[in-house]
C-alpha cells in the first residue's frame, strides 16, 4: 500500500509536544516524523534519510539523527533494536511487541491484550521490570505463503528488497 501524500502530524499538538521539551517545530523534524507515520515500516535512520532526501534534498544524515533524537526525547518515536541490525524507529508509542520476518526483514507491530502484561518471566528476587522489549521472529504471511509453494527454497535472514507492508 503506497502512501497517499505527505501526512503531517497535527501541527498544534506536534508543536506543543516539541515545545514541552524545549524543541522548535522545524520543517526537517516535521518531515522526519511524517516519514515515520507514512508507512510505519520501522525504517532505519538511513532509510529515513533516503526518503527525506526525495522531497528535501538539502537534509543531511546528521539532521536526520538529530530529528530522531528530538522525537524520541519528546516520546513521539521509539528505537527498536533487533539483534545486531541497525536501529529502527517506530512511531507507535502504545505498548506492543515486534514481529521480525527472518526472510524479508520486515518489522511488524503486534498488539497484545492488557491481561498479557502480567509479569511471569521469573525475574530474580528483588528485580522489578519497568518495561518490556519483546521481539518475535519468524516468517510474515507473504514470505510464509511463498515458502509453501512447490520448488521454492527458503532464504535465510535476507535483507529486505522492498518495504514491509503497511501496519
Amino acid at each position: 500500500m503506497k502512501p497517499t501524500g505527505k501526512p503531517k502530524a497535527k501541527a498544534p499538538e506536534f508543536n506543543a509536544l516539541l515545545a514541552a521539551r524545549g524543541f522548535r517545530l522545524t520543517p526537517q523534524r516535521e518531515r522526519v516524523y511524517g516519514i515515520l507515520l507514512e508507512t510505519r515500516d520501522h525504517p532505519t535512520a538511513e532509510q529515513v534519510f533516503l526518503r527525506a532526501k526525495q522531497t528535501m534534498p538539502e537534509i543531511s544524515m546528521a539532521t536526520v539523527y538529530n530529528c530522531l533524537g528530538a522525537l524520541m526525547e519528546c516520546h513521539l518515536v521509539r528505537e527498536v533494536n533487533l539483534d545486531r541490525g541497525a536501529k529502527r524507529y517506530c512511531p507507535n508509542m502504545s505498548e506492543h511487541l515486534h514481529f521480525y520476518c527472518d526472510e524479508c526483514g520486515g518489522v511488524y507491530d503486534i498488539q497484545y491484550a492488557a491481561s498479557t502484561r502480567k509479569t511471569e518471566f521469573g525475574l530474580p528476587k528483588g528485580f522489578r521490570a519497568t518495561a518490556y522489549e519483546v521481539s518475535i521472529h519468524g516468517s510474515c504471511s507473504d514470505c510464509a505463503a511463498r515458502s509453501r509453494r512447490p520448488g521454492r527454497t527458503r532464504r535465510a535472514a535476507a535483507k529486505p528488497s522492498r518495504p514491509a507492508p503497511a501496519r
